[in-house]
């Protein structure tokens, strides 16, 4: 199975590329956003790879990284998710971008990816919410403003998450909620307040 290529841009097309490893041109499926960030042709490349075996062929995907090939997995696991709408998913969310979508269960944002309708991006949300990889809920959350809107800064939300894992919540739920909380707190919130508000959203 192969799990990374490292080569040359040799040709590409709408959703495909072709990377010349050696001489030899490997033909591999990627997201819109993967081939926006790939260099043109004759410029050196490196993607993370996922290998699909069928009855018919076998199809190379490929991602920029590690974590969106992560995600490609998860949501591959998602009922009504196949290849085509989980590569739709990660060309319109980047990883980070969704994983704030799935922790603060931003369905809209989800289904902003073209074949996503309200029901899939639902199943979505609510099948991913604990199943993020580890750490990608919280990073997300800790970087990103709230419309614009600066969060509490970086260690109140990294102590309150930790407190809510303590008390038994899952990763991905303890920073779906401390980022819900946040929305409603400013800059200058404490972890006991983010706990508290963050208990508030996990008891809804």
């Amino acid at each position: 199975m192969i799990g990374k290529l490292k080569g040359i841009v040799d040709s590409s097309g709408e959703d495909w590329v072709v990377i010349d490893v050696g001489g030899v041109g490997y033909h591999v499926t990627c997201s819109r956003r993967t081939l926006q960030n790939l260099p043109a042709s004759g410029g050196a490349v490196t993607l993370s790879i996922e290998t699909k075996v069928s009855d018919e062929a076998i199809r190379l995907i490929g991602f920029e990284s590690d974590a969106e090939r992560d995600w490609f997995r998860l949501l591959l696991g998602v009922q009504g998710v196949g290849t085509r709408v989980a590569l739709g998913v990660l060309g319109t969310l980047a990883p980070a971008d969704l994983a704030r979508a799935i922790a603060l269960d931003d369905r809209k944002a989800i289904s902003a990816a073209p074949g996503v309708g309200a029901k899939v991006a639902a199943r979505i949300a609510a099948e991913l919410k604990d199943k993020a990889p580890e750490g990608a809920s919280l990073a997300a959350m800790l970087e990103t403003p709230v419309n614009g809107t600066p969060v509490p800064s970086a260690a109140p939300m990294r102590d309150a998450v930790s407190a809510l894992v303590n008390l038994g919540y899952p990763q991905a739920q303890a920073a779906g909620a401390v980022a819900a909380a946040a929305k409603g707190l400013d800059e200058a919130a404490t972890a006991e307040q983010l706990i508290r508000q963050g208990l508030k959203e996990l008891a809804r």
